[in-house]
């Protein structure tokens, strides 16, 4: 019985840290999406839009280690996006070439 509450205890230090470690994400990202309002780049808001999704999908790697089955969605619509920015990026440098 001691074991398993210590186990839950280090459980929820655990979780209690991963949600730290992502509110520090989510607040990197509120300060960049603040700076996106005010540039006027499609190419550049792009970059800006990868670089986000980047971070997070990397903290809910982070966070899947022990909480794969939730997260593994969620990564999955993230890596559906990357690919959708990829395509307007890459449809971006072909119409600027014609």
């Amino acid at each position: 019985m001691v074991k398993e509450f210590e186990k839950l205890t280090e459980n929820v230090n655990d979780i209690t840290s991963l949600i730290h470690t992502f509110n520090e994400t989510l607040e990197n990202i509120e300060k960049r999406l603040s700076r996106f309002e005010k540039m006027d780049s499609i190419e550049h808001r792009v970059a800006v839009n990868q670089i986000d999704l980047s971070d997070i999908k990397e903290s809910l790697q982070r966070i899947e280690d022990s909480h794969n089955s939730e997260i593994q969605h969620i990564n999955r619509r993230l890596d559906s996006h990357l690919v959708k920015i990829a395509k307007v990026e890459e449809d971006m440098i072909i119409i600027k070439s014609k």
